[in-house]
């Protein structure tokens, strides 16, 4: 079992199941997951590999909510990666939407993350009432996302190795932050993802972050450092990387 948590530009990601007859979706089972910290809506894949071998995914819309969408500062995010451990997946996979700092990883690609930096001032902990430290030196899995990288390389020239900021949100930062995140190494910027990642290791699990570039961080965008950033349009762009995702995804799941 393969568990995904998704969020911008992911609302489609099962529809758009690459259309190749080697590989089919068996059924989606949609269910809810109970946590302490609220119900959990989850879809459950079984899917059909070119061997005819079945195998199950879970995926979590990180962002959900009763007819809306949460904002990034208001994700309960003990409750989906609770929810997510509850499937005892071998591996789970963070899918974030990020802006990129660096110039040769432009809008519409995909990096992997290996390390994060947190600026959000929050605390992400399953343990509150005693003390547990969880070793973050190396929290995602080197070899696994080796996996995806490899797969990710047969559409993209390169798949850079990220150190992505989280910063709360919901606004986009400003180009004086950016500036700031840059200079103390940041590679990109999200507002999800080092939630998720302190939360799995306390858990154990092992964890990939497949992050996309969905637009230049402000004040990046070549040529026009005061291009506006539009959410509709980081969304849009996000959607449009499925297949690419779907690829990196069935590596990891067969490998």
């Amino acid at each position: 079992m393969l568990c995904l948590l998704a969020g911008t530009g992911m609302r489609e990601l099962i529809s758009s199941f690459p259309a190749n007859p080697n590989w089919t979706i068996e059924s989606d089972e949609k269910i809810r997951v109970s946590s302490p910290w609220g119900e959990v809506p989850a879809d459950i894949l079984t899917i059909s590999d070119p061997e005819g071998e079945t195998h199950r995914i879970s995926m979590i819309q990180r962002h959900h909510g009763n007819g809306v969408v949460t904002p990034p500062h208001m994700i309960e995010h003990r409750a989906n990666v609770h929810a997510a451990s509850s499937f005892s997946p071998e591996v789970v996979v963070s899918i974030n939407s990020v802006g990129s700092l660096r110039s040769d990883f432009p809008p519409g690609n995909i990096g992997l993350a290996e390390q994060t930096i947190d600026f959000t001032g929050r605390v992400w902990t399953f343990h509150d009432d005693d003390a547990s430290h969880a070793d973050m030196t190396s929290h995602f899995d080197s070899e696994i996302s080796d996996v995806a990288s490899n797969a990710l390389l047969e559409s993209q020239d390169s798949v850079p190795r990220l150190v992505v900021a989280q910063m709360t949100g919901p606004q986009f930062e400003t180009s004086a932050e950016i500036e700031a995140l840059s200079r103390l190494g940041a590679d990109a910027v999200g507002m999800t993802l080092t939630a998720e990642a302190k939360l799995v290791a306390e858990l154990g699990l092992k964890h990939v972050g497949l992050s996309v570039s969905s637009n230049w961080a402000a004040g990046r965008t070549p040529g026009d450092s005061a291009a506006e950033i539009d959410h509709h349009a980081v969304e849009g762009l996000a959607s449009k990387v499925h297949a690419r995702l779907w690829g990196a995804i069935l590596s990891i799941l067969v490998h």
